[in-house]
């Protein structure tokens, strides 16, 4: 008894005097991150800094901590199977972090417990953060291309194992918060071609997914002179179906960003379905609070039977 005490003293001290940093961020045992890329990633960027995990005790969210990954230079996936029934559906999931750091829990891990629990593979997608910060919008395609290839390579992977995963290669979806959902957006308008030259065969696969999901997005907004969407993430007929949550008293600049990217949607005739909720803040993730827009993952389920994904 005395030894396990100790232990766990022992334990809380480490985790708590190192400032809460791991390096780099590993999943939770039973998963495995698997490497994108075979070889060096496209437009590599020299790296100034390790990856390293910290735990964020200073900005709580629903009253707890959340793990943010910084550095990202080697892009992995890591693949949460089903708990239960299988519906067929996988979804790439993009946390979100401005392009600067990845929040790889509230965003992540915690999404894929929910997906899986829903019969829903998940593929977390650790994609690479930071970029050069040579231009503004620094992060977001173009001025910077390897999240959207890590995003392309990714979605591309996983109908490739389609059949290994037990995955319907017809029901593959993205879903992405704040830059993430940026990513979610540009996946819908950037699959008919890579942004890097194919290095095997499932680079040959498309990498249009099914649908996406865009929570609380960013960067679609840019002309704070003309209500329009940024052109650089254009809405074409081949766009996929589209779900939008926002809530009002995020900043106006996110506000107006699902609100341009659901006009020019609509406009193309895209189904899309966008909730708007006075309350909720930004960077909530799958966390409940007080505010109803925190109910969001069941207004997703309902979606995806009614686009057919899930049977009714």
């Amino acid at each position: 008894m005395m030894k396990t005490l100790m232990f766990t003293i022992c334990a809380l001290f480490t985790f708590d005097s190192a400032n809460a940093q791991m390096n780099p961020w590993e999943p939770s045992l039973g998963h495995t991150q698997l490497s994108i890329w075979p070889a060096a990633a496209p437009d590599a960027q020299p790296i100034v800094k390790p990856e390293e995990t910290k735990i964020e005790k200073d900005r709580l969210v629903a009253g707890r901590p959340w793990v943010q990954v910084r550095d990202v230079s080697q892009p992995t996936m890591t693949v949460y199977s089903p708990k239960g029934k299988n519906t067929g559906i996988a979804m790439v999931v993009f946390p979100g972090g401005g392009y600067e750091i990845l929040a790889i829990d509230l965003e992540g891990t915690e999404v894929c417990d929910w997906l899986t629990s829903k019969g829903i593979t998940c593929v977390l997608l650790k994609y690479r953060v930071p970029a050069p910060k040579s231009a503004p919008n620094w992060g977001a395609y173009p001025q910077s291309p390897i999240a959207l290839e890590d995003a392309q390579r990714t979605v591309g992977l996983v109908r490739f194992h389609a059949v290994q995963w037990h995955i319907d290669p017809y029901k593959i979806g993205v879903l992405g918060f704040s830059a993430g959902g940026h990513l979610v957006a540009a996946m819908g308008a950037y699959f008919k071609q890579r942004l890097y030259k194919a290095v095997d065969a499932a680079d040959e696969e498309s990498c249009r997914p099914d649908f996406g999901i865009a929570l609380y997005p960013g960067h679609l907004w840019i002309d704070h002179h003309k209500f329009e969407l940024n052109p650089n993430v254009p809405v074409t007929q081949q766009t996929p179906p589209m779900f939008l949550l926002q809530a009002e008293d995020d900043s106006e600049d996110n506000v107006n960003d699902s609100l341009v990217y659901y006009i020019a949607l609509k406009n193309a005739g895209i189904p899309v379905e966008m909730h708007l909720y006075a309350q909720g803040g930004h960077g909530f993730g799958l966390r409940r609070t007080e505010f109803p827009i925190t109910g969001w993952p069941q207004l997703v389920e309902t979606w995806l039977s009614t686009i057919g994904m899930i049977s009714k």
